[in-house]
C-alpha cells in the first residue's frame, strides 16, 4: 500500500481528517503565542530571564501528567475537547488586559492554564481518535498530525511576530482565542459513539497510578517510553546549542531560523513516511532507526560546514518526530480504551519533560564545555539508545502483543 493511498484512506476518514483538521487550527495558534508570548514580556520589561519563564509556563504542567491524563477518562472525550476549546478561547481573551510589567501575573497564569489544558487535550484526543480510527491507520494518522504540527510551526511564528508588530500581544491572543473556537466548531461536528467512563472504577490515587502501572508493566511500551525520554534529553541539549553552532558556523543569530525551517521540512517528510514505516518494521525498529539518524545528524552538527549544517538539521527533522510517532502509536495500540488518557499523559510527561531538562542543560553546559564536545557525547548517548532499543527481545514482545490486543478496548 503506497503512503499517498494510506494518507488519503486517513483523510477520507470523518473523524480523522475533522480530528487533523482541529490539530492544524489550534496548532496555529498556539505557536503563533508561543513565540509571540516571549517577545511581549520582553517588549513590557526588557529581561531575557522573564521571557524565558514563559516557555517554562506552558511545559510546567506536563509535570502532573499522570493526575491530569485522568480528568480524559472520566468523562466523554468529544466533549471534553469541546469544553477545553471554548474555556481556552475565553480564557485568552483576558490577556487584552495586559498592558504593562504590572499584569504579568496574568499572562504567566494564562500559560500556565493553557500548559495544563493542553496536556488534558492530547490525552483526550488521542483516546479520541483511537477508539475512532482503523487501528492499522494509526500511524499514518500520527505522522499526519505530526507533520500537520510542524507545517504551522512553520507558518505560525511568522504570522504571530507580524501580528505582534502591527497589534501587540493581545492581536496574536485574539488570532489564538480564535483558533480555539474554530477547533470547538470542528470537534461539534464529529459524530463518534463513546460509552460513558466507569467513574466508580477510576477513582482515588490508584486510578492515576494505574495508568503508570500498565505503562511500566507493559514489556514493549517501557523501553520505548525510556527510549524516547533519552533521546529528548539530548535533543534539549542539542536545541540549546543552536546558537553555539550557528557562531560556529560563521553566520548572525537569525541564520538559526534557516536551520529550524530545513528541521522542519524534515518532519514534514517523515510524517508522510511514518504509517507504511512503521507497518514495515514496527514501532520497535521504526523508532531504533530514527534515534540512530538522530545519533549521526547531532554529532556531526559539530561539523563547521553550511552543507553539513543542512543536512543534519534534515536528519534531526526525520529522526526525532520517528521516534514519538512511534511511540505514541505504540501508547494507542497497546493500551485498553478506560486507561489510555491517563498512559498518553504519562508517556507524554516521560518522554517530553525530559526535553525541557536537557535545555537547561545545554545552556549551563555551553560555556563550560563548548558546542564540539557536547554533541559528540550526545551523538554516542543517542547511538547507544538505539542499539539497546534494537535489542530488545522480539519474543517478549510478541507476547504482551497477544495479551494486550485481547484487553483493548473502544474509547
Amino acid at each position: 500500500m503506497t503512503t499517498g493511498w494510506t494518507a488519503v484512506r486517513v483523510l477520507r476518514d470523518r473523524t480523522a481528517g475533522r480530528c487533523l483538521t482541529a490539530v492544524m487550527v489550534s496548532g496555529f495558534g498556539t505557536s503563533a503565542l508561543w513565540l509571540a508570548s516571549g517577545v511581549w514580556v520582553k517588549d513590557l520589561t526588557g529581561s531575557d530571564g522573564l521571557a524565558a519563564l514563559c516557555l517554562l509556563a506552558m511545559w510546567a504542567p506536563a509535570l502532573a501528567g499522570p493526575v491530569l491524563g485522568t480528568l480524559a477518562d472520566r468523562c466523554r472525550r468529544r466533549p471534553l475537547l469541546i469544553v477545553l476549546s471554548l474555556s481556552m478561547a475565553a480564557l485568552l481573551l483576558t490577556l487584552c488586559a495586559v498592558d504593562g510589567p504590572e499584569y504579568l501575573w496574568l499572562l504567566y497564569a494564562v500559560l500556565f492554564v493553557y500548559g495544563a489544558a493542553g496536556t488534558v487535550h492530547d490525552a483526550a484526543e488521542s483516546a479520541l481518535v483511537t477508539g475512532a480510527v482503523d487501528g492499522s491507520l494509526l500511524g499514518d494518522f500520527n505522522g499526519l498530525r505530526m507533520t500537520a504540527g510542524e507545517g504551522m510551526k512553520l507558518l505560525a511564528p511568522l504570522a504571530g511576530a507580524g501580528l505582534f508588530t502591527a497589534y501587540g500581544g493581545s492581536g496574536v491572543a485574539l488570532l489564538d482565542a480564535a483558533t480555539f473556537l474554530a477547533a470547538a466548531l470542528v470537534y461539534m461536528s464529529l459524530r463518534v459513539r463513546e460509552e460513558r467512563p466507569d467513574r466508580a472504577r477510576e477513582g482515588g490515587r490508584g486510578a492515576t497510578a494505574e495508568g503508570a502501572r500498565h505503562l511500566w508493566g507493559d514489556t514493549v511500551l517501557r523501553p520505548l517510553v525510556l527510549a524516547g525520554g533519552v533521546t529528548m534529553l539530548c535533543a534539549g541539549v542539542s536545541g540549546a546549542l543552536t546558537y553555539a553552532v550557528v557562531e560556529d558556523l560563521g553566520h548572525s543569530p537569525a541564520y538559526a531560523g534557516v536551520l529550524y525551517a530545513v528541521q522542519g521540512a524534515g518532519s514534514v517528510t517523515v510524517g508522510l513516511l511514518s504509517g507504511p514505516g512503521l507497518r514495515r518494521l514496527g514501532a520497535r525498529r521504526f523508532a531504533a532507526y530514527g534515534i540512530g539518524l538522530l545519533a549521526v545528524a547531532v554529532a556531526l552538527r559539530a561539523v563547521p560546514y553550511d552543507p553539513v549544517a543542512w543536512a543534519s538539521a534534515a536528519a534531526i527533522g526525520v529522526g526525532l518526530p520517528a521516534a514519538l510517532i512511534a511511540v505514541l502509536t505504540e501508547v494507542q495500540r497497546r493500551t485498553p480504551g478506560a486507561l489510555l488518557g491517563r498512559v498518553t499523559a504519562t508517556a507524554n510527561s516521560l518522554v517530553y519533560t525530559p526535553n525541557v531538562i536537557g535545555l537547561a542543560v545545554g545552556a549551563a553546559m555551553v560555556e563550560l564545555l563548548g558546542p564540539r564536545a557536547q554533541l559528540s557525547g550526545l551523538g554516542v548517548v543517542l547511538g547507544v539508545t538505539a542499539a539497546v532499543l534494537l535489542a530488545q527481545r522480539p519474543a517478549s514482545a510478541d507476547r504482551t502483543a497477544a495479551r494486550s490486543a485481547s484487553d483493548a478496548s473502544p474509547a
